[in-house]
Parts: C-alpha cells; structure tokens; sequence
C-alpha cells in the first residue's frame, strides 16, 4: 500500500463531514423554532424518569453495538487480537466510516491497521472481506422477514419520493435496486470464496491482462489474491462457527437500530409498534448506502423524517433527528480523534523500523 490511508483523517477531511451534518441539522431546527418558539420549554417539559431511562436504554444498545463488534472481530481473528486491540481497530474502523462516503466505509483503513496490531496481510484481507460479508447477509436475511412480520404497507409507507426524468421514484424502486445489486454481489463473492477461488482468480487476472483493463491490471490481482487468502483462511471453519459469527453480527446491527427506537420511545410513550421503526431503518439504510456525502451527512438528517413519519412528535422532527446523529455519529469522531494517534505513532515507528 503506497498511501497511508489514515491521511483521510486529515482536519479539513474531518470538519467538513462534522459542519454539513451539524449544518442541516440546526438549520432544520431552527426552522422549527422559527414556527413554534416554545420549542425548546417543551422539549424540557417532556423529560420525566421514562424519557432518561429510555435515553439511558439507547447509550447501553450503541455500548452494546461495538462490544458485538468487537467480539466479531476477536472471532474472526481466532482471538488473536486482545479486547485492547480490537477496541482500537473497530474505533478508528468506525472513525472512517463517518469521514468517508458510506459507499465506501472504512474497509480500506481496516486493511491497513489490522497489520499494524500484529495480524498478517493475508489474515487482514480475508477478515475484512468476511466481515463486509457478514454485514450483507445481515441485510439480505433478515429486512425480507421484518418485511414480512410488519407487513409491506407499514414498512415503506414513507415519504420518501422523487422524480427522475418524469419518472416518479419511490424508496420501494430503490430498495428494490439496491437489495437486488446486493444479493448478486454477495452470491457472487460467496461463490468465488468458498466454492471456486482458484478458478475465480484465474478469470480476474485473465480480464486484467486485456488491454481494455490493462490500466488496472494491478488492483485485477489484487483482488483475485484477496479472495485465494480469504478462502484459505475460512473455508474450512465449522458450520457452528459460521452460525455463532453471524448471530454475533445480527447482534450488532440490531444494536445500532435499536438506538432509535429508545430515542423516539422517549419522547414518544405511546410507540407501541418497534419492529416497524426497526425495518423502516433497514429501508432507509440502503438509501443512506448510496449518499455521496461522509457519513452520510445531511443527507442522514433530511431523510431522518421521510423515513420515521408517524412515529415523530410533530414538530420535534429536527430535534430528533439531531439528537439521533449526537448518539449514533458524533461519538465516534470524538472518540476516533482519541484513537488515532496511538495508530499515527504506530505507522511512523513502522517505517523507521523498515528503513522507510
């Protein structure tokens, strides 16, 4: 790897993600107070003991969501990454997530300060794919059983539409898309890993020699090699061991969406129906998939209410949306920021030990 990736974490790559969700999400709330300038009295007149125990449910789900993590991790490392180090590689794995585009996570860092904690390339390459892996399957499995316990009409019944060279688009035809371009890619990568990877990385370094793709003939074998190693390094694991990971990581993703769930039951007692709340996040999260922006900022915050109608005080859209980033997306820059100069020191001692 030529590049130090952790160069992402740069200020200015920084701040900007950090004032463009910040930025939509005042202004949404200062457009609610421009109608109602008792906003803020009211919002104190709701907190009673069942709005903080409700708050205090959602601090222990986002807890519990990086301890899953980094229990996953351990697993995956075959318990060679102590609690410490796997802490510091899911935090600074979260820290990237929330300054790059969601599209593209922070896999690339993870490849990188997976090394840096004692693991080979090898075993860091195949831990990541299989963890992308895992995610998708979370996806892929259980959104269409939600779907199918709450019924379609409650689950996309949002306010999410646009229109596309007259053509009138719905979170449904996106999710459709998306879900879709999903279970290809996953049955495709499963195919290569587990069922045919010598074969699989003879096709990518054959495309990589046409001439049409010469240019990226590089990154072509890189990515034949990639899954060679991760088929070498899981393909024999039990079924058992395979059915603990995956339920460690339906776990973790039900950790992070029940946040809002206790989120919105705190200022909205009557809820009574979470398993709706749950999957509309599924459906909004393909959306927030595709954002162009880090993090999904403002993005994240406009689509908050779109997606969450009718579970949302009237008039508290924006305060709830913002709150909602504050427990789900902020403490992970603070928290990164911390992080990331025990990885900084990291890679410089590396380079001087390798004459760099």
């Amino acid at each position: 790897m030529k590049e130090n990736p952790l160069g992402i974490f740069k200020f200015n790559k920084v701040i900007v993600p950090v004032l463009i969700g910040l930025g939509v999400g005042f202004y949404m709330v200062a457009r609610e107070y421009s109608k109602n300038s008792a906003l803020f009295s009211e919002l104190a007149g709701m907190f009673t003991s069942y709005t903080v125990i409700c708050l205090l449910l959602a601090v222990m789900f986002e807890c519990g969501r990086e301890i899953t993590y980094m229990i996953r991790i351990r697993m995956l490392s075959d318990n060679r990454l102590s609690w410490k180090q796997a802490f510091r590689i899911i935090m600074l794995w979260e820290f990237s997530s929330t300054v790059t585009p969601t599209s593209v996570g922070g896999s690339a860092v993870a490849l990188f300060i997976l090394p840096l904690e004692g693991l080979g390339a090898g075993r860091s390459t195949a831990m990541v794919m299989i963890a992308t892996l895992l995610d998708e399957l979370f996806y892929i499995i259980i959104t269409p059983l939600t779907v199918l316990v709450c019924g379609y009409s409650a689950s996309f019944a949002t306010k999410f539409k646009f229109s596309v060279l007259g053509l009138r688009i719905s979170e449904t035809h996106v999710f459709i898309l998306g879900y879709s371009f999903m279970v290809l890619l996953t049955l495709f990568i499963l195919t290569a890993i587990f069922f045919y990877p010598h074969k699989f990385k003879n096709f990518i370094y054959s495309l990589g020699n046409k001439r049409i793709f010469k240019r990226w003939q590089h990154k072509f074998n890189k990515m034949g090699d990639d899954v060679l190693i991760s088929s070498q390094e899981f393909k024999h694991k039990s079924f058992l061991y395979w059915i603990k990971v995956y339920l460690v990581t339906v776990a973790s993703w039900s950790c992070r969406f029940l946040v809002l769930n206790c989120i919105l039951a705190a200022f909205n007692p009557n809820i009574t129906n979470h398993a709706v709340i749950y999957v509309r996040q599924l459906v909004m999260w393909i959306v927030l998939c595709v954002s162009p922006t880090p993090g999904s900022s403002g993005v994240a915050e406009f689509a908050f209410p779109l997606f969450l109608n009718g579970f949302l005080k009237e008039g508290f859209e924006g305060v709830l949306a913002l709150l909602w980033r504050l427990f789900t997306y902020y403490p992970y820059i603070i928290v990164g920021l911390a992080v990331l100069p025990v990885f900084t020191k990291a890679v410089s001692e590396r380079k001087r030990q390798n004459g760099n």
